[in-house]
């Protein structure tokens, strides 16, 4: 265990080291001048030239970069350019929103696809199979905002059911968590569907129907425990999309998440805050795929970490 998690460890090293590099390249090649947008359109030659002598942004790539990773090691993401805040205190004040809205929409996710998933696989073949298939199919395709629009004219204008939009109290949280749920729940019906079928063919699940248990128990405790070893996975990776924030359901239900401190920075150049974000939801990916490489040995003895 110890031998596998420092190799992970090192690997994650790595792979943050390699998401800050290119991503500090993309953007110090960026066509727009963060300098511009902090001097304004009517900012002199001379003054646009002494705030980016302030800012070290006339300094070579390799300089600039190695500047950013010594503060980087030190737990500095560093100063917005507009907000002029520290960059983990902007990140920091919108994470509370971010990880209930990632908490409640991977719950509404699990809870929608999971059960059709299984439902699907017991009725292979059959209509019901062919009917959730293809509503998993429509709920991946569907673009976000219009079903965040959707869900906010029936359930929140038309029935009055929830607020607009904001942030603050359950009533606030189940329109956004379940715009989500609806969105993302295709892809685990169907990885679901796929896993539970092939689970289902194994000697050990006939030789439990042979012993006369009963369907409910079969399925529930023998097949779904194996069958859900890739969707653990998966919510990994869900983990860090969730951290880097969902910028049209946030915008569309006003959810004061990171997606949308992440859209303001990219629309004003802020390089600071797109920076921390990538790295935050580069991490945060990372942690996610740990921890569900750490999980699957409790559901799945068999597994060993080496």
């Amino acid at each position: 265990m110890a031998a596998f998690l420092f190799r992970r460890l090192m690997q994650s090293a790595l792979i943050l080291l390699g998401v800050s590099f290119i991503t500090f390249v993309l953007l110090y090649v960026l066509p727009a001048d963060p300098v511009r947008q902090i001097a304004g359109r009517a900012a002199t030659a001379q003054t646009v030239e002494n705030i980016r002598q302030q800012l070290g942004l006339d300094q070579p790539f390799v300089v600039q970069y190695g500047r950013y990773l010594l503060a980087l090691v030190q737990g500095d993401l560093g100063r917005s350019y507009l907000q002029k805040t520290e960059v983990v205190d902007l990140i920091l004040s919108r994470l509370p929103a971010t990880l209930l809205l990632m908490m409640a929409g991977i719950s509404a996710e699990l809870v929608l696809g999971l059960s059709m998933g299984i439902a699907a696989a017991l009725m292979r073949g059959r209509l019901g199979d062919q009917v959730l298939m293809m509503m998993s199919f429509v709920t991946v395709s569907a673009p976000q905002f219009v079903v965040s629009l959707l869900m906010l004219y029936v359930f929140a204008v038309k029935l009055g059911w929830f607020p607009i939009g904001g942030y603050g109290t359950a009533a606030h949280l189940v329109l956004p968590a379940l715009t989500l749920g609806i969105l993302g729940s295709g892809w685990y019906s169907r990885m679901m569907r796929s896993s539970m079928i092939e689970v289902l063919r194994a000697d050990y699940i006939r030789t439990a129907r042979a012993k006369g248990l009963g369907r409910a128990r079969v399925v529930l405790r023998h097949a779904l425990p194996n069958a859900v070893l890739p969707i653990i996975a998966m919510i990994g990776i869900d983990i860090g999309i969730f951290m880097g924030g969902i910028v049209v359901v946030e915008s569309v239900f006003g959810w004061p998440g990171i997606g949308q401190l992440a859209w303001q920075a990219i629309q004003r150049v802020d390089i600071p805050i797109i920076m921390g974000v990538t790295l935050v939801s580069a991490l945060a990916i990372v942690i996610g795929n740990l921890l569900a490489d750490l999980i699957a040995p409790f559901i799945d003895p068999r597994i060993r970490l080496r």
